[in-house]
């Protein structure tokens, strides 16, 4: 799976790989591991440019309702859940495409048909460092075996609902994946996930 020297064209006619860049993404990382796997990506915030994207993926750090506020600042709410294209959420922007989320009382994309919530008291937070993930569901998943472990930095989480297409336990089962369509969200990272993140996100790519 060493890519590194083969470095990915997009596909002609198509407008390459967009990484959303609005102020509250891990997006430095996810360029990295990109380039790792022979991936060139463009960094950009302009709703026709990600519109013609071959593919989206849509980082995430920070808390729930600033990121959205970003989001509205470039009126990138209403173009995400039209988009076509494949696209990847990863953790908060994950959980920023689901209903909404108890963090600020925030009002999510509704592309998944779930709310985040935050773990019971008593529970350490956040969920930090390897967990591993049960239940694969999804060609997201293809050659990656249950129970692998992958890398975890949250406070809330998705509950397990039709959508889920990946499980894990942190004192309660929750979807640490989701996909409907051509829409796909870890909350884990990937780009922080060794060689099994980086199959994931080849499976992304290659879809």
């Amino acid at each position: 799976m060493n890519l590194k020297n083969n470095q990915k064209s997009p596909p002609s006619g198509a407008g390459g790989l967009v990484i959303i860049n609005y102020g509250a993404g891990n997006i430095q990382s996810i360029k990295f591991a990109l380039k790792r796997l022979g991936y060139e990506a463009i960094l950009s915030n302009d709703a026709d440019e990600i519109r013609k994207a071959d593919k989206v993926i849509f980082p995430g750090v920070g808390e729930a309702s600033s990121a959205m506020e970003k989001l509205r600042e470039t009126g990138l709410q209403d173009v995400i859940p039209e988009l076509r294209q494949p696209v990847l959420g990863i953790c908060l922007g994950m959980q920023l495409m689901c209903n909404g989320s108890e963090e600020g009382d925030t009002q999510g994309l509704a592309i998944f048909d779930v709310d985040v919530v935050r773990f019971s008291d008593g529970v350490k937070v956040p969920q930090m460092g390897w967990n591993v993930i049960t239940d694969l569901k999804s060609q997201l998943f293809e050659g990656v075996n249950e129970n692998e472990h992958v890398y975890m930095v949250h406070s809330y989480y998705a509950g397990l609902c039709d959508e889920t297409i990946a499980e894990t336990d942190y004192h309660v089962r929750y979807s640490s994946a989701l996909g409907k369509n051509n829409f796909f969200g870890t909350q884990f990272h990937p780009e922080k996930s060794g060689a099994i993140g980086e199959r994931i996100l080849k499976n992304f790519l290659e879809m």
